[in-house]
C-alpha cells in the first residue's frame, strides 16, 4: 500500500513539472514571469531548448521509474537534475550572487525533490514483504 502513496507522489510531482515543460516549449515567456530570465531574439530558443529538456527529462525519468517495475533507478535521474540545480544555486549564493525570496523557494522545491526521489526509489526498490499463505500458517 505504501508503494501506491510513493508513486503516486511521485507521479504527481511528474505532472506539474511535465506542464511546466511543455508550456516552456510553447511559450518561452513562461520562464521569464516564472524565473525572472529574459527571452529575447536567440534566447529565447535557448531558453525554449534546455529549460524545457530540464523539466521533462526530470518527469520523465520519474514517471519511468514511478510506474515501470525494476526500472526504479530512473527516479535517480530528477534526484540528480535537481541535486546539481541545488548545488549551483548554493554556490551562487556563496560567491555574492543575488538570493531572493524566488531563490530560495526554487532552492526549496530542489531540495523536496531529490528527498522525493531518493526516499521513493529506496521504497521502491526493497523487495516486497510476502505475506504468509494461509496454509503455511501455524494455528
Amino acid at each position: 500500500m505504501i508503494n501506491w502513496v510513493w508513486r503516486g507522489a511521485v507521479l504527481l510531482w511528474a505532472a506539474f513539472f511535465t506542464i511546466l515543460g511543455v508550456q516552456g516549449v510553447l511559450d518561452p515567456a513562461t520562464f521569464t514571469e516564472t524565473f525572472g530570465i529574459g527571452v529575447d531574439g536567440a534566447a529565447a530558443n535557448t531558453v525554449r531548448a534546455d529549460l524545457s529538456a530540464f523539466f521533462l527529462v526530470a518527469a520523465g525519468g520519474a514517471a519511468i521509474g514511478a510506474l515501470v517495475p525494476g526500472w526504479t533507478r530512473a527516479l535517480l535521474v530528477p534526484a540528480a537534475l535537481y541535486g546539481t540545480a541545488l548545488t549551483g544555486r548554493l554556490i551562487g549564493a556563496a560567491m555574492g550572487d543575488l538570493v531572493n525570496g524566488a531563490i530560495v523557494q526554487a532552492m526549496i522545491i530542489e531540495a523536496l525533490t531529490v528527498a522525493l526521489m531518493v526516499a521513493s526509489w529506496w521504497a521502491l526498490s526493497r523487495p516486497a514483504a510476502v505475506e504468509p499463505v494461509a496454509s503455511e500458517m501455524v494455528h
